[in-house]
């Protein structure tokens, strides 16, 4: 019951029946399947790939990598982990993005902070991706209608009698 009332109120949050679509990794699925209904797994939606700092904490790449860190964080076409660079990261979200601009409906998209910073660096026609941060279970909403528009979404205010 309280599973049920939990994924009620997430759907709620959006108009309609939205289409939803969630990165391939499971935590990424098990949060979608939060929402209810049919989730789709769309690979553009996976997280950054980190190479080799795949799972190891920032701080200790501090201790152990501090310059290659930083070119990193300064570089967005660095990557000196082996994996995808930021630009690389970037350049694919657009790419899903594109693809979006012809599809009518309404889209709720379950993914990763890293994806999110991009999607909204896209959005806002802006390098602003290292000063971009997203808490967990954050919801954010990009509207197209000729061109992206962002909408923060506020929290509903309880009502006091």
């Amino acid at each position: 019951m309280a599973g049920q009332l939990a994924m009620d109120s997430r759907r709620a949050r959006f108009k309609g029946t939205p289409r939803l679509l969630c990165g391939p990794e499971r935590r990424a699925r098990q949060t979608a399947e939060m929402f209810g209904g049919d989730v789709e797994v769309v690979p553009a939606l996976r997280d950054c790939d980190f190479g080799r700092w795949k799972g190891v904490p920032i701080d200790e790449l501090r201790k152990s990598e501090p310059q290659m860190l930083q070119a990193w964080l300064d570089d967005p076409h660095s990557a000196p982990h082996g994996g995808e660079s930021v630009m690389q990261l970037g350049e694919r979200v657009a790419a899903w993005l594109t693809t979006l601009e012809a599809t009518p409906g309404h889209i709720v998209a379950i993914t990763h902070p890293f994806v999110i910073r991009a999607a909204l660096t896209q959005a806002l026609q802006a390098a602003a991706f290292n000063l971009i941060d997203v808490e967990p279970l954050s919801a954010i909403e990009l509207r197209f209608n000729g061109c992206w528009r962002l909408r923060l979404i506020g929290a509903e205010l309880e009502e006091t009698h």
